[in-house]
This record gives C-alpha cells, sequence and structure tokens, in this order.
C-alpha cells in the first residue's frame, strides 16, 4: 500500500483540531470522479477536503476478480485522492483511523480524547472503512484485513435494477454483528428515517436506490478499549455502480 501525499501530515492533522459538525456522521467512499475512482470523505452531497486527510489513511488495498492483491495507491489530484494502480482492479478498499474526539457544552467537536477534555459531553474514537467494487463479484467479497467493520453482499449475485432488494452482511472483528445500522443511500438520504438493522446473522435488507451510484454505509458503536473516551463508532461502506441503458 502508497499513500502519495502533496500535504504535510503536520498540516493535515492540525487542521482537523476543532470542528462544529458532528465528525461521527461522515464516511468514506469511493466514486468516480472526471473518470477517475476517488476516495470521497463527507455525508450526503457534503463532499469535504478528503485530500487533507489524507495523513489519517491507514490502507488502500486494490484486488483483481480472483481477490488476489493488486498494487494500489492514493494520489492527490488537486481537492481529491485518486486511486492509481498497476492494472486494473475489480476492488479497492481503505481504512482510516479518524482518532479521539471530544465534544464540549458548546457543541464543538474537538480532536482530543476525555483525558485532555474533562467537560466532554461526549468523547468518542472514529474509525471509517469503505470497500467498492468496480463489477460484479464472481466469488463472494472476502473479509479484509484492517477493517474492524465491513459490510458485504450476502449473495453472490448483485441485483441490477433500482428499487430491487439486496441483502447484506455486516461483520464486527470478523464476525457477523446484530444491530448495526445500514443506511441505503449514504450519499441522496443521509438522514434516513428508518433504517436496517441487522438480525442475529449479521444481515439486512435494503432497497437499492439508485440505477448509478449506490453507497450503503454500516454503523456499528463498539466498547471502549480505553478510557479516552465513552465508546468507539465504526462507519463502513459499500459502493459499486448499476449499470445505465447505452447512451
Amino acid at each position: 500500500m502508497r499513500l502519495v501525499r502533496t500535504l504535510s501530515v503536520a498540516l493535515g492533522v492540525s487542521t482537523l483540531l476543532a470542528a462544529t459538525a458532528p465528525v461521527g456522521a461522515h464516511g468514506i467512499w469511493f466514486a468516480q470522479r472526471a473518470r477517475q475512482l476517488a476516495l470521497v470523505y463527507g455525508v450526503g452531497a457534503d463532499d469535504l477536503d478528503a485530500v487533507k486527510r489524507l495523513p489519517l489513511v491507514k490502507t488502500v488495498t486494490g484486488y483483481d476478480s480472483d481477490w488476489a492483491p493488486v498494487t494500489t495507491s492514493l494520489r492527490a489530484a488537486g481537492a481529491i485522492p485518486v486511486v492509481d494502480s498497476d492494472e486494473p482492479v475489480a476492488a479497492v478498499a481503505a481504512t482510516m483511523d479518524y482518532g479521539y474526539w471530544s465534544k464540549t457544552p458548546d457543541g464543538e467537536w474537538h480532536n482530543k480524547g476525555r483525558d485532555e477534555v474533562p467537560n466532554a459531553t461526549l468523547a468518542e474514537h472514529n474509525f471509517k472503512y469503505a470497500v467498492h467494487l468496480t463489477q460484479v463479484p464472481t466469488k463472494p467479497v472476502p473479509l479484509f484485513e484492517g477493517h474492524t467493520l465491513q459490510v458485504v453482499p450476502a449473495d453472490l449475485a448483485i441485483p441490477q435494477k433500482m428499487g430491487e432488494p439486496m441483502k447484506v452482511r455486516v461483520y464486527y472483528k470478523g464476525k457477523p454483528v446484530a444491530g448495526a445500522t445500514v443506511m441505503q443511500d449514504y450519499v441522496n438520504d443521509p438522514d434516513e428515517v428508518a433504517p436496517a438493522k441487522t438480525g442475529a446473522d449479521g444481515t439486512a435488507t435494503i432497497k437499492l436506490r439508485n440505477q448509478g451510484i449506490n453507497v450503503l454505509m454500516a454503523i456499528y458503536v463498539g466498547q471502549a478499549t480505553d478510557k479516552k473516551v465513552d465508546h468507539e463508532e465504526y462507519r463502513a461502506s459499500l459502493s459499486f455502480v448499476l449499470p445505465h441503458l447505452p447512451e
């Protein structure tokens, strides 16, 4: 895995020290930008500065149709990080450790743990993951190393028409997890009123919303592993494109 950055780590991290937006609400996913596959950071139509956040990306990996690794990297191209690979990829994945965040009574979020913000009303550690399928898989999507939370198609075949149901399974630490939220259209409906919840077998059924890019987002809150935060929040996207009619 290689990350090509045009910004220094110090600059990228320092600009994240305080924020007014709920940092947990943001996720990462892959989408086409000017015919290039790019890593997107944001929520809904808010496509924020992902290049600034490249220092927080821990891994980016590519795979062929047999799930063999393909050398893959992210390259800063203006305001977006685009995917470079030695050969075409059937899938690409990324992990991001967004760090400790504490919310103070004035509503602002600070890039610190509760140990440094003793008056925090909430403190959490945020992790974000993304998997993008560039083609319909011919083999089941595997669990990727480093993806503590991952959402995968429960069946090999992915429906190809908008409005069709699709069953997915959510894994937490390698095991199916109950109670995870699955949003079916993170880009166009980030305020989904009644998102699906996974059952005991980790599965949930959503409806494909777009005859184009679909960005599913699984969300799970896990127990904290240290005293600096109240909990750990994980967001994992699964994105793919349904084909439109020929032009």
